[in-house]
């Protein structure tokens, strides 16, 4: 090849390389610039939610707790609508999600769906509309300084029993396959009035019961509860942050469904379940109400199950105390004294040794990975926050 021929294949080659990392650069810039636009989308979406929730919670009504008064109720019950203070959220997270789901109004990350969800609702004012339609004299509504007992007495009553519905409330039959999010496609119209029937009977029946309890409530004196769920008074909340799962055990025919369930004394909270996953990664933050009496968090992970009880796949504990106590300090402005707490802790054998608390930005966190027991193999690791109750 001649001296000439071969300059020029140089300077094509040159060219066509030159082209390739124009195009090249071209496309990942591009591809740079949509995912910081989606990213900031996200971003703008949240913020914008949020601002409405936050306007909606300034609406006459809505400044108040639905529950005791109390005012600029920072929670919100999402399947309910109601606005409520710190003091009732940690009762009504003891009702459990089924009931009401719990979530900040400033922590906790919200979509326009969901807060066009709380809109619909109606806020505070229909939600007491509905629930305290029917109070008894002799029953009165908690105050923004009454005890624990009183407002989850009242609470449950209010949503759990629902015992100061209307009558005509009560007697309605609103039970249908789209109200419960359940379509009607594939049922004969046999199975479906048979199962509308059964519904309306037994809202009848249960107004019947409500108003009888009613009734009895108006001439003997209320009762105390023998059970002590929610009637404990809460120091803080913990934001748990489940990260992910390692090696879990086979639960099905070759892998499993795992979900987490998070205890602390009488509430729970779970996360949602990945498919088909003996690595699953969840990060998903969950709340949790401080007990006054500390106790540990427990953590325990399930394979979700269809048809039978979902399987068990291992549990473990985190002692919490340090954490909380580090964090009690933080709010009072003694950062000095926390690390000192936190020197003394270090040593004590209850604290959870794979999970050292560090203090950063004027948080206290503490990351852990827990070792399952009880099974043949499984770890699951979780990032917690103890957060002031003043947020």
């Amino acid at each position: 090849m001649s001296a000439k021929n071969q300059e020029k294949k140089d300077v094509d080659q040159v060219s066509a390389t030159c082209l390739y990392d124009l195009l090249h650069i071209d496309t990942k810039e591009n591809w740079n610039d949509e995912s910081d636009e989606q990213t900031s989308s996200s971003m703008s979406d949240s913020s914008a939610a949020k601002k409405r929730l936050a306007s909606f919670s300034s609406e006459s009504g809505n400044e108040l707790c639905a529950d005791c008064g109390s005012p600029s109720p920072k929670w919100v019950s999402a399947n309910l609508g109601a606005f409520v203070c710190i003091k009732c959220s940690g009762v009504h997270r003891s009702l459990g999600v089924h009931i009401s789901k719990i979530l900040s109004v400033n922590l906790d990350e919200w979509t326009e769906e969901d807060v066009d969800n709380v809109i619909k609702l109606g806020g505070n004012e229909a939600v007491n509309s509905k629930y305290e339609d029917s109070i008894p004299e002799n029953r009165r509504k908690p105050q923004p300084d009454s005890s624990i007992e009183d407002r989850s007495d009242f609470i449950r009553r209010k949503y759990v029993m629902q015992q100061f519905l209307n009558m005509e409330e009560q007697l309605s039959c609103p039970f249908n396959p789209a109200a419960l999010n359940c379509s009607s496609a594939g049922l004969n119209s046999v199975v479906e009035k048979k199962y509308l029937n059964s519904m309306c009977m037994h809202n009848i029946s249960q107004a019947f019961l409500n108003t009888r309890k009613r009734k009895d409530a108006e001439v003997k004196p209320a009762r105390k509860s023998n059970s002590t769920a929610g009637m404990v008074e809460f120091v803080g909340l913990i934001k748990v942050n489940v990260v992910r799962g390692i090696d879990l055990v086979i639960r099905d025919v070759r892998s499993s469904d795992p979900y987490v369930m998070l205890c602390l004394g009488n509430q729970s909270v779970k996360t949602r379940v990945i498919k088909n996953n003996l690595n699953p990664v969840w990060n998903e933050k969950l709340m949790l109400s401080i007990p006054d009496d500390i106790p540990p968090l427990k953590v325990v992970v399930f394979d979700k199950d269809k048809f039978t009880t979902d399987d068990y796949m291992g549990e473990a504990e985190v002692d919490i105390e340090a954490l909380v106590s580090a964090a009690k300090a933080l709010e009072n402005g003694n950062a000095n004294e926390a690390e000192k707490k936190l020197a003394e802790d270090k040593d004590k054998p209850n604290v959870n040794k794979n999970g050292v608390v560090k203090l950063a930005e004027r948080k206290a966190k503490q990351e852990v990975s827990l070792k399952l027991q009880n099974v043949e193999s499984g770890e699951i690791v979780i990032e917690i926050e103890c957060v002031p109750l003043t947020q």
